[in-house]
């Protein structure tokens, strides 16, 4: 769960696991550790269809997240860290 210091979403003021409660490291607007964001917008064919969804999760919760996946995370190394 992200928070900002204004409406206009342009600085970041806090990020919450949306899984354990655990509040991430985030300075001069920015996350200072690993977290997986995600937003989607549901469409046709599903139940939620127009509902908008976000949340974020620590790497902690995302690793035990995608352990119970039966098909496994696909990864790749990147080369050049930007």
């Amino acid at each position: 769960m992200r928070k900002y210091k204004t409406e206009s979403r342009k600085e970041l003021e806090s990020v919450v696991c949306n899984c354990c409660g655990r509040r991430l490291q985030v300075t001069n607007g920015m996350v200072r550790e690993g977290v997986c964001h995600m937003e989607i917008s549901w469409g046709y064919f599903s139940e939620m269809d127009g509902e908008d969804h976000s949340f974020d999760l620590c790497e902690d919760c995302y690793r035990q997240w995608i352990a119970g996946f039966r098909i496994p995370v696909e990864r790749a190394e990147r080369k050049e860290l930007l």
